[in-house]
């Protein structure tokens, strides 16, 4: 076995014939706290991949042998003695508050341990630190992939103290231990969600590995050893060090942070490389990291209890949406508020044109598109007033002084003197002057400023026991096509109000029917267990002005003769749109023929349950 005996050749080498074995075998080992840590030599690292399988399996049975002809390690020189000094080690790749953590690690007697451009970071700022080097004997290599990965900061770190023989393991080799590990990881997120872009090659390098083996190596020790990987819990973590407290729940609170930060970590790692190696949107195993961002009164009713978190994965790095809205103003969002406002947002940033959307209870009861802003926003008011009052009101244009003041002062237009209440307004953007008027409106008056979210996006639902998958619907009449199938071919502004009510439609619950005219929204029928149902009440919506409109329907009439399609042409629509797809598409062709009224295909369903 000459492999074998080259590595036996030097006390080193036996260390690192015992790491071998320990890795595959940690029964085997000379100490628990070596199965754990030993493997990490680099030596290890780097004379394990040269050895053939074969070799690694007699490594196995050398063991015996070799344990009775290799010479015990000799004690090693440890940067702290084993007599009570206190330990910290600190690596940062965000330097954020630094030197407060330093200065005060060393005015409570701590030896800082660091490595390269952290201890260099401290060392300019007047804080004594020992280099890792200087501890592990062993030089930073391989472009600093490989530094702490050492058995004199891992047993270090995993060493129990209440184990007796973990503590003369360390003794034996002049391993001193860790009270304190500070750790943050390389930038990967923040490289590869960058918009200048990274290479393939830049990317891996940011993938940081010796930083998530400490991280979780003292994680899982924290009952001796303090955890920390956010700069905020700096202050925290030098009281309880000041008070010399034993605080397990601190403790134990401080790991699950850390385990968490890197599961965070890997699951950015896995969602970038899936991304790199293949086309599927939809990976075997999804891991979704979510980020609390407040905790909520209640949730739909009083007696739930609620909270928000806002979704880090890295396909929704500036994926705009309201959950990154900022708050300018109001009462904190409750969990219906940011259902409404999500609902408003997405439907109004569907347009183009200057447009104003209501929602109540996650439905668009108005909407409307105008050059004039201050015009659209009345419109979509007046389509359904009762229902817009304590609503959300959305725009995709910036709120400017005028409007502003329209939307405080506005009145219904039921009785023309109750001024309109509203529990949010969202706009892309406000002037100075304008958010100042709307903060005048209401106390409670949320006001959001918020970007469009980004097409593309993969949409989660959740249901008892698991989630459900699926694209964003993010089509638009400019994606599809409207075939004419009736005799009577539409009008073009007949057509371009089809295509108006079609793109409202998609944002409306099932069985959703919207009747629309001149880029407004004059009735929609929402939610109903049948599509006549639904037509019915947005033709009473919609009421006298239904004469020559537009109306949609999100999937297929199953029936056309004494039903939905004969009622929206008995009440005077010009135009009818539907996905088609129906046995009885022919009833509907021969009815809206029988009618006069036009009938186009758009072969795509917009079912919204």
């Amino acid at each position: 076995m000459p492999a074998v005996a080259s590595l036996a050749s030097t006390t080193a080498a036996a260390i690192t014939t015992y790491s071998i074995v320990s890795s595959a075998h940690p029964s085997c080992a000379n100490c628990t706290c070596a199965a754990t840590s030993i493997a990490l030599h680099p030596r290890i690292l780097s004379a394990a991949k040269k050895l053939p399988l074969t070799t690694l399996h007699k490594l196995t049975a050398f063991r015996v042998k070799a344990m009775a002809e290799i010479p015990s390690t000799p004690r090693l020189e440890s940067n702290a003695s084993l007599a009570g000094k206190k330990q910290a080690l600190i690596s940062l790749s965000d330097k954020r508050d630094l030197v407060l953590l330093g200065n005060g690690l060393h005015e409570l007697g701590f030896t800082i341990i660091s490595t390269g451009g952290t201890a260099s970071s401290l060392e300019s700022s007047g804080v004594p630190v020992t280099k890792v080097e200087e501890l592990t004997h062993f030089p930073e290599m391989l472009d600093g992939r490989v530094k702490t990965l050492h058995p004199n900061v891992h047993g270090g770190i995993l060493a129990r103290r209440d184990q007796q023989h973990h503590m003369k393991a360390l003794d034996d080799h002049g391993i001193g231990t860790f009270d304190v590990v500070v750790v943050n990881l390389y930038p990967f997120y923040e490289k590869v969600s960058s918009s200048s872009g990274i290479s393939f090659e830049d990317a891996i390098e940011n993938i940081d590995i010796g930083g998530p083996t400490m991280i979780r190596a003292a994680a899982k020790n924290h009952k001796d050893v303090l955890v920390v990987v956010d700069s905020n819990d700096y202050p925290a973590l030098l009281e309880y060090l000041k008070g010399g407290q034993n605080d397990q729940e601190f403790r134990k609170w401080l790991a699950w942070k850390a385990f968490d930060h890197v599961a965070s970590y890997d699951s950015a790692v896995s969602e970038w490389l899936w991304k790199q190696t293949s086309k599927d949107k939809f990976p075997p195993s999804l891991t979704v990291p979510l980020s609390l961002k407040s905790s909520l009164r209640y949730g739909e009713n009083p007696h739930q209890k609620a909270a928000f978190y806002v979704d880090k994965s890295l396909e929704e790095v500036n994926g705009g949406g309201c959950a990154t809205a900022i708050q300018h103003h109001g009462k904190e969002m409750s969990y219906n508020n940011y259902l409404d406002a999500d609902a408003a947002w997405n439907c109004v940033c569907e347009f183009s044109k200057p447009t104003c959307v209501v929602v109540k209870h996650t439905n668009p009861c108005g909407v409307a598109s105008r050059d004039d802003i201050i015009e659209a926003y009345r419109l979509a008011v007046k389509a359904d007033p009762v229902s817009a009052f304590g609503g959300i009101v959305a725009f995709n244009v910036e709120v400017d002084e005028a409007l502003a003041k329209d939307i405080r002062e506005f009145r219904s237009p039921t009785d023309g003197e109750t001024r309109m209440f509203y529990e949010i307004v969202v706009a892309p953007s406000y002037t100075k002057k304008g958010l100042e008027i709307l903060r005048g409106k209401s106390k409670t008056l949320r006001i959001l400023e918020a970007t469009k979210n980004k097409r593309g996006k993969l949409s989660l639902r959740q249901v008892g026991g698991g989630w459900l998958a699926q694209e964003a619907d993010d089509l638009t009449p400019e994606d599809i096509e409207f075939n004419v199938v009736s005799g009577k071919s539409p009008q073009e502004n007949e057509l371009s109000d089809a295509k108006f009510a079609w793109l409202c439609v998609k944002h409306v619950k099932s069985n959703a029917i919207v009747i629309a005219k001149n880029n407004c929204m004059l009735g929609m029928g929402s939610g109903q267990p049948n599509r006549l149902e639904s037509l019915r009440i947005a033709t009473k919506k919609a009421g006298d002005e239904i004469k020559g409109a537009a109306l949609a329907s999100d999937a297929f009439f199953p029936f056309a003769w004494n039903d939905a399609v004969e009622e929206a042409c008995k009440s005077g629509v010009g135009v009818i749109a539907e996905p088609g797809g129906s046995i009885r598409d022919a009833d509907a062709v021969d009815c809206c023929n029988k009618y006069g009224v036009s009938l186009v295909f758009t072969n795509v369903r917009h079912f919204r349950h």
